[in-house]
């Protein structure tokens, strides 16, 4: 990009044609462990007697479509076995040195990627809901990597699952300011969370409490990273992974009390109404017919491109979150293929997971253009629409530790859904729908609706408590959150 071609960025809302905003490298890091379910019934039954509330969750968690998390330690690492669970500031310790190791890790493989120096990087933009420390963890992540220590720094929180995005969207702010000075642009965009170690924190709350909190069930640890570059001084023979289109940052109006992520004793613990589900399902389209309007180019001969005219990385933040979003947009289970495999093989990494989901998507031949969505507090929703360059992993950013690659399953979405939702959104497996026990059995049409009262057995008015961090549930909450 010459140094004269200086893009503005909207134009009566409009996104101009060649922003020159793209993802030039890519990076994940997950964990050497993965558990299955059956870790968490283990350490229940270590420390916790079998109430009825337990006994829901671990039902539950035997259902959520998930075969495996990524997690720092197995069953039996020294920090959940305690007589108590961790404190903060044990939680703290333990992020300021697996979450740096990891974040170093994925940023190595992004840079590595992108082929340019750390004393090109210009700015850094991170996130994580799992850590609240200061100075923040971005802080020692740039020194390990050797980063000069005056380099423009923004750590964002309070956003939860829709991090990454957030992390990214902020990021292209900076790029373009940088480019209408002419200046280079270079940002190391970072998301980590280490959840795994929370799971003390829910199972006491489950027993002290007798709240069936399903987040115990769905979450992860990662570290994801991604350069994105404004092209001012770029090698232009390099072939970027995907360009930046355009964004839509959307809050739902009064919606503050209905999720959140609040600061506990011994952790971090979800709100979560009864209305979450229909406010975010109902904000995809909407937003996503915005956006499109707002990107002249993606129009050919004045017609507006469809959901389905896209591949979609999508935050999987359960498996209803993912089929819900693909019947309201008319999807198929194709269009979500790398959110439905993420989701199977390391389960929610919240704001971490959805560049792993563009890292997995990109591993294969799919449609040109991608809408890239998440969920968080607020209730905010984040969406991207991207062009895709390349295709293929590198050799040195797989998902397994040791850096190797997994083999493409293009019909993850499928089992998932036939596996755990019929056309009523009851959650199923093998045919067979899950009660408000947990269990397999017969059909009960009356679960269809949202209601604490479906998984705590509670009075209607009261919330149900659904562990993890924010974003949105599906008709059912038995496994989703966002």
């Amino acid at each position: 990009m010459s140094p004269a071609a200086i893009p503005a960025s909207t134009s009566n809302g409009h996104f101009k044609s060649d922003l020159n905003l793209s993802l030039r490298g890519l990076g994940v890091e997950y964990p050497p462990f993965l558990v299955g379910p059956e870790a968490l019934e283990t350490l229940a039954n270590r420390f916790y007697p079998p109430t009825t509330a337990l006994k829901k969750v671990l039902g539950i968690n035997r259902f959520t479509g998930i075969e495996t998390r990524a997690a720092i330690g197995d069953v039996d690492h020294p920090v959940v076995n305690q007589p108590t669970p961790p404190s903060i500031k044990e939680l703290n310790d333990l992020f300021r040195v697996e979450g740096v190791r990891l974040s170093v890790n994925a940023c190595r493989k992004a840079l590595q990627e992108w082929g340019g120096s750390v004393d090109d990087i210009t700015h850094i933009v991170s996130t994580t809901c799992t850590n609240s420390a200061n100075p923040g963890f971005d802080h020692f992540v740039v020194k390990e990597l050797g980063i000069r220590t005056s380099i423009e720094k923004i750590l964002l929180h309070g956003i939860g699952c829709s991090g990454g995005m957030a992390a990214l969207r902020t990021a292209a702010h900076l790029a373009l300011g940088s480019s209408y000075q002419r200046k280079p642009a270079r940002v190391l965009v970072l998301a980590c969370e280490i959840s795994s170690v929370l799971v003390r924190s829910e199972l006491d709350s489950i027993n002290e409490e007798q709240q069936t909190r399903v987040g115990v069930c769905l979450f992860s640890d990662c570290a994801s990273a991604a350069i994105l570059s404004n092209g001012v001084g770029e090698d232009e023979s390099a072939t970027p992974i995907f360009d930046l289109l355009g964004w839509k940052h959307q809050i739902i109006d009064d919606t503050e009390e209905d999720l959140g992520f609040d600061v506990d004793p011994l952790g971090w613990k979800v709100v979560l109404t009864q209305r979450v589900p229909t406010l975010a399902a109902a904000a995809v389209s909407p937003c996503f017919q915005d956006l499109v309007k707002s990107v002249p180019e993606l129009h050919n001969d004045a017609q507006a491109p469809i959901a389905a005219d896209f591949d979609w990385a999508l935050h999987p933040g359960g498996s209803l979150i993912i089929t819900g979003v693909e019947q309201a947009m008319n999807l198929t289970p194709e269009h979500l293929r790398a959110s439905y495999e993420i989701y199977m093989k390391y389960g929610n990494s919240s704001s971490a997971t959805i560049f792993s989901v563009l890292n997995k998507l990109r591993e294969s031949e799919g449609k040109e253009n991608v809408v890239a969505c998440a969920f968080g507090p607020g209730i905010a929703l984040e969406m991207m629409l991207m062009r895709r360059h390349k295709t293929g992993p590198p050799s040195a950013n797989g998902f397994e530790s040791d850096g190797t690659s997994e083999s493409w399953d293009t019909t993850a979405g499928a089992v998932v859904q036939e596996n755990i939702t019929n056309g009523n959104g009851i959650p199923h497996m093998n045919g067979a729908p899950i009660t408000a026990n947990g269990s397999a059995g017969a059909d009960d049409s009356s679960n269809t609706e949202l209601g604490s009262s479906i998984i705590n057995g509670s009075e209607p008015n009261e919330t149900p408590a659904v562990d993890g961090e924010g974003g949105s549930a599906p008709s059912l909450p038995i496994e989703d959150v966002d």
